[in-house]
């Protein structure tokens, strides 16, 4: 919650809502903005590694936390959580072993589009704080060999952290700028979570802290997004697939960095997997292979795409 509630944002800054209009119709322009101001329930996901979504839904109705599915089937795994405050999780045993991790329904998609297996090996290039690190091992029962990186090292602690008490095995953190990442690495599959704008994850209202969003901001995260995909196709195995990710949704982060460092690549967008997007909110996009995620009262906004690189 802000200090200030009376310096949290009311409407979006100037600058994202022109790219807004700019970018999308005024029906889903106002699609966005009702996502905005959406006060969105608390969402966790069973940490298979350690304990089935029967498990956890026992453990949340004997503390008498109300739950639903959420309303995508892919996301079986998933609960939300209208009627209590993720304190209230935090305070369950199955939070302080590693049972669940809150995170949104959205950044669940990554790992699933991903599709990590067993004794596949899959770098995750923006891996702090772990979250879909740790679904990748879970969706993989364990069984994958994953490298995640990343550069800042109190973010890779925390992220050490997070692998070992959701019980994670092989995965080797590197504290390195994946940028830089020496090309004799190979790697079956890889998940890029770009940094980004944060322009889908806007929270318009009197509990929010002040957006972040800035043009300058937004230059920035399209430097290292195209940087990061590049060196991403380098170190990818010809045959490998990988997903590009971030929570933004505009066209600049998302299918603008596809469409120019695809164009001199030797890789190409790929389907999502069937079944992937049902029951998720979805917004225009020019790929027809990719999909943006528009701001609900569940869901955050999200941008997703699946690429292969040719043999």
């Amino acid at each position: 919650m802000a200090d200030n509630q009376n310096n949290a944002p009311t409407e979006i800054p100037e600058s994202l809502a022109r790219r807004i209009d700019a970018q999308y119709s005024s029906e889903a322009a106002a699609r966005i903005r009702a996502g905005f101001k959406a006060q969105r329930p608390t969402t966790l996901r069973a940490n298979t590694l350690k304990a089935s979504r029967d498990d956890i839904a026992s453990q949340l109705d004997e503390a008498g936390i109300a739950w639903e599915p959420a309303p995508a089937p892919a996301l079986a795994n998933a609960f939300v959580i209208r009627n209590a405050h993720e304190d209230a999780v935090r305070a369950l045993s199955a939070y302080d072993k590693g049972e669940v991790y809150l995170q949104s329904l959205s950044a669940m998609l990554p790992a699933l589009a991903l599709d990590p297996r067993p004794n596949e090996n899959i770098l995750d290039m923006a891996a702090a704080p772990g979250g879909k690190t740790c679904h990748m091992a879970a969706l993989s029962g364990g069984g994958a060999f994953i490298t995640a990186c990343e550069k800042n090292h109190v973010r890779a602690e925390r992220l050490r952290y997070n692998l070992a008490k959701q019980g994670a095995p092989r995965v080797n953190v590197m504290e390195c700028d994946a940028r830089k990442l020496d090309e004799f690495f190979r790697f079956d599959k890889i998940l890029l979570d770009a940094p980004c704008s944060g322009s889908g994850t806007v929270r318009i209202g009197p509990d929010t802290r002040k957006c972040s969003f800035s043009d300058e901001l937004l230059a920035r995260s399209v430097k290292t997004q195209q940087a990061l995909l590049r060196r991403a196709l380098d170190v990818l195995a010809p045959g490998g697939t990988l997903v590009y990710a971030t929570c933004s949704i505009l066209a600049e982060e998302n299918e603008g960095v596809l469409e120019r460092v695809l164009a001199k690549s030797k890789a190409d967008l790929a389907p999502l997997p069937e079944g992937l997007l049902e029951g998720v909110p979805l917004l225009p996009c020019r790929l027809p292979e990719a999909a943006v995620v528009c701001p609900t009262d569940l869901f955050e906004g999200f941008f997703l795409a699946l690429i292969e690189k040719k043999c």
